[in-house]
């Protein structure tokens, strides 16, 4: 990494990223197959969850009994998701899932959530992936627009409140609130 003459930081060369240690898990002709089923089935207002739901579990979703996931949900790699049994997935959430995601049983994720597993190492000259997974336990509700980063793990029974942004851990029973 070099310096900028001015003294503001560093200088990145984004030409020379490799995204080394990243493992999507599936080939390319999968990848393919779930975009574009994604998009023209999987997210539609039209799509029954029962169906929403099996197309995950073929692509790899583990997902439990119960489960409610609602239409324009963006999942990035459904082999790299797991849901508890009667959990719910609210509208627009999108699960940015470059990692493992694990949600466990009796959770809401409530409407347009981020769950964002991808970060890039600011201090790589290339800008290299730094990710994580992120794990909501059991009995979690995690709030309209809320944001969940990478490598944080929201313990049983946590409440995450509307637009609260989360760069660490949630003790179990917490209620973390957006500040004012």
């Amino acid at each position: 990494m070099t310096h900028n003459p001015n003294g503001s930081g560093p200088t990145r060369s984004l030409a020379g990223f490799r995204g080394d240690g990243y493992d999507k898990g599936r080939g390319r002709v999968v990848q393919a197959c779930w975009l574009l089923i994604s998009g023209a089935l999987v997210m539609r207002w039209w799509c029954p969850n029962s169906v929403r739901i099996a197309v995950l579990r073929m692509f790899g979703s583990r997902i439990g009994p119960g489960v409610s996931i609602r239409h324009r949900v963006r999942i990035h790699w459904p082999w790299k998701l797991t849901v508890g049994a009667d959990s719910w997935i609210g509208e627009g959430t999108w699960i940015l899932n470059l990692e493992p995601v694990a949600i466990g049983h009796d959770t809401c994720v409530s409407q347009e959530v981020l769950l964002c597993t991808g970060s890039h190492d600011r201090n790589s000259p290339t800008f290299e992936f730094d990710n994580a997974p992120i794990l909501l336990g059991n009995g979690v509700w995690i709030g309209t627009r809320a944001t969940v980063l990478r490598g944080v793990t929201v313990h049983d029974n946590a409440v995450v409140g509307a637009t609260t942004l989360v760069h660490r851990d949630v003790p179990a029973g917490a209620v973390l609130k957006a500040p004012l």
